[in-house]
């Protein structure tokens, strides 16, 4: 329970005591191990694309052909050539909610992936920094839209019991492209024409592909469907997915229930106005402020340095050679997958707020230290100072991982009924767009003027990220979506929806009764 706002309500669980129940792994489920694996370049696969754009443009500021083209930029425009991305997606959050609920999870995704193919192309082909800006903006206001129809594709479509760790792993798949366009810089910076850094900017569609190539078998999420009064196409979707285990038919049947119930009533509360519901009731509203508060923390916790300007940080500690800052800028983005990967599977399977605190807890203490080294490094003009600081630029990814990585979107599916999950991931891009152009704009002009002592406001900012998890967020470990989606309207509205969903499997098992009867009655006729 949150010390702030209004105790939360769950209810009854039994859709978890049936998955929990179910001992057949996923690997053993035909159809769900084909749905898992479609996931991965439909949904997953939009991180990576993410990935690619900030480990490709913290890569592009050590190859010198770019540089020279867009005539060595630095501090202010160093951040607008970054911050240009952040705003294109800015401009795009107003029309997600309404573009995603009236195409569907899958076209959504597919307009978007669409957009970003168009961007990196002109990306690869800009003739000079305002054709370069342009393609930026571009790609920017493509992901949001594939970013918050992904998650929540994932978390709609996913079995309960892997739920978590696949929204979990979405995350994660951001070091898939990262590492990818780490990999291909570090190979192509020491050309000396413009396909140094043409290629990978070309590259970057790559990702967007796949969801354009392997969206045709992925399947809709059913709670859209059931929002567009189509329930048996829906519940044909879960039958084939999710009936697999011990007691299937029960599962599907209850969570058929369960969905067609929540949505009924996120209807009748629904404002008529899109973004009405930010602000509709006291439950609502503290949902987007989590929403809010988790968006701008993702990127808040000095990671944006990391993602962007690591030439400025290894500078600052007398590492100033090229190939050495690509070689830091690569292990260290294989460092973040080879631990991303595994605490995404893991960290799941505990208690949120637990998880988060030591997510921040780890990477306030990481900053403190960098920051001591990093001011040893200046003051005393002491080259061993640079140890340190490489060794904690390493220990921050796991920290940082536990938490803001791989529970980020896990949260913001939990947390949101399904009519409004894509207005709260929306606001969490929001923030996280605010956060982004602030940072990618501010901090090297920051690390220019005032050096190390940079790292001080990331150290008191961070505290104030400590306090803010342990006051404020709830916990939903270990429940299904349906049972979390009005935890915190109260029990009256909990007993309300449960009135309504054994209503409905009275009306899906006097169905079943009816159909065994008739098939009963043929087999009679026919014998005679």
């Amino acid at each position: 329970m949150a010390i702030i706002g209004a105790k939360e309500e769950h209810a009854d669980p039994r859709l978890t005591r049936i998955a929990q129940a179910d001992d057949v792994p996923w690997y053993k489920k035909p159809n769900l191990r084909f749905l898992y694996l479609i996931l991965v370049p439909t949904g997953l696969g939009v991180e990576w694309t993410s990935g690619f754009d900030s480990s490709m443009m913290n890569s592009l500021q050590a190859v010198k052909s770019w540089t020279d083209y867009f005539d060595n930029p630095t501090s202010s425009r160093l951040g607008l050539l970054n911050a240009m991305y952040s705003l294109g997606a800015l401009m795009a959050i107003p029309f997600i909610p309404t573009i995603s609920q009236y195409l569907g999870r899958r076209r959504t995704i597919l307009m978007a992936s669409l957009i970003m193919c168009i961007g990196a192309g002109l990306q690869a082909g800009a003739r000079n920094s305002d054709m370069f800006l342009a393609s930026r903006w571009v790609l920017g206001f493509g992901i949001p839209f594939a970013i918050v129809n992904a998650s929540s594709m994932i978390g709609e479509l996913s079995y309960a019991n892997e739920r978590a760790v696949m929204t979990s792993l979405f995350n994660a798949s951001w070091f898939v492209g990262a590492i990818i366009a780490a990999g291909t810089t570090y190979g192509t910076f020491q050309m000396e024409s413009t396909w140094a850094w043409r290629l990978p900017s070309l590259l970057q569609l790559v990702p967007s592909a796949f969801q354009l190539g392997f969206m045709h078998w992925c399947p809709e999420s059913p709670r859209w469907l059931v929002s567009q009064d189509r329930g048996e196409e829906a519940f044909a979707i879960l039958q084939k997915y999710h009936s697999e285990g011990k007691d299937g038919d029960e599962f599907v049947r209850l969570e058929y229930a369960q969905i067609q119930s929540t949505i009924a009533a996120e209807k009748e509360l629904a404002s008529r106005f899109v973004w009405g519901d930010v602000f509709r009731d006291a439950a609502m509203r503290r949902r987007f402020l989590l929403a809010a508060v988790v968006g701008f923390f993702t990127q808040w916790s000095g990671n944006g340095l990391l993602s962007f300007y690591m030439k400025k940080i290894l500078a600052l500690v007398n590492i100033t050679d090229n190939r050495t800052v690509q070689q830091v800028i690569l292990s260290n983005t294989c460092w973040g997958f080879i631990n991303a990967v595994p605490i995404a599977l893991i960290a799941p399977r505990f208690p949120r707020r637990r998880m988060f605190l030591i997510c921040t807890i780890g990477t306030a203490v990481v900053y403190v230290v960098w920051t001591i080294a990093s001011a040893r490094a200046t003051i005393e003009n002491s080259s061993a100072a640079a140890i340190p600081v490489l060794v904690f630029i390493f220990v921050y990814s796991p920290f940082y991982n536990i938490g803001w990585n791989a529970l980020a979107y896990t949260y913001m599916v939990e947390i949101f009924p399904y009519q409004q999950r894509a207005k709260g991931i929306a606001v969490e891009q929001l923030t996280v767009r605010f956060a982004v152009f602030f940072n990618t704009y501010v901090n090297p002009i920051a690390l220019d003027a005032i050096g190390w002592k940079y790292y001080i406001v990331y150290c008191v900012w961070i505290l104030i990220e400590i306090a803010t998890v342990y006051l404020l967020f709830p916990e939903t470990h270990n429940r299904t979506l349906e049972e979390l989606s009005f935890m915190f309207e109260g029990k009256e509205m909990q007993d309300k929806i449960q009135k309504n969903v054994d209503k409905v499997l009275d009306v899906e098992l006097e169905g079943v009764k009816r159909r065994s009867s008739n098939d009963g009655i043929q087999a009679t006729d026919q014998r005679v």
